[in-house]
């Protein structure tokens, strides 16, 4: 079975004479990979009129368990981004009514962000819908090979972690 990925190798192993072709076709793979679930991601979540960034801030909420709650700082962390950044993130969710702010009750000058029912609602739509999305990707290989490549893959990020 061939894909474009193979027609892609074959040109620049012809321009590059050192090029390892199976460096090339993984992560070229990946790559396009990446980019197809991200979009699928992005049209999923839009059905529900959320972009991702959206969906990533409710996602950090709610990854955090009952209440369903974080400062902004711990959210900034959690999503690479600057307090500023997040503030404006944090005020277009509280507009659209998906997230509270309040003060924490021991520290005044703590504020917390808060999914709400209706930011908690929206996230389950926008989960089921992306794990719709994965799941119909990945139903192509068989179970075994789907193992296989989770091992391989987790070979890989482990080598990631230890550079980061």
């Amino acid at each position: 079975m061939k894909d474009f990925v193979d027609d892609h190798v074959d040109l620049w192993a012809g321009q590059l004479p050192d090029l390892d072709r199976d460096v090339e076709g993984i992560t070229v793979r990946l790559q396009v990979l990446t980019r197809y679930l991200e979009r699928r991601r992005e049209a999923v979540l839009a059905e529900y009129g959320l972009q991702l960034w959206e969906f990533k801030t409710l996602h950090m909420l709610r990854r955090g368990g009952t209440p369903y709650r974080a400062t902004p700082g711990e959210l900034a962390r959690q999503l690479g981004m600057s307090a500023a950044a997040l503030t404006n993130r944090l005020d277009a969710l509280e507009r659209r009514g998906f997230i509270e702010r309040s003060h924490d009750r021991d520290d005044r000058r703590k504020v917390l962000a808060t999914l709400t029912r209706a930011g908690n609602d929206l996230w389950g739509r926008g989960i089921g819908g992306i794990v719709r999305v994965e799941e119909e990707l990945v139903r192509h290989l068989p179970p075994g090979d789907r193992t296989r490549l989770d091992d391989l893959l987790r070979r890989l990020v482990v080598v990631t972690e230890k550079d980061s």
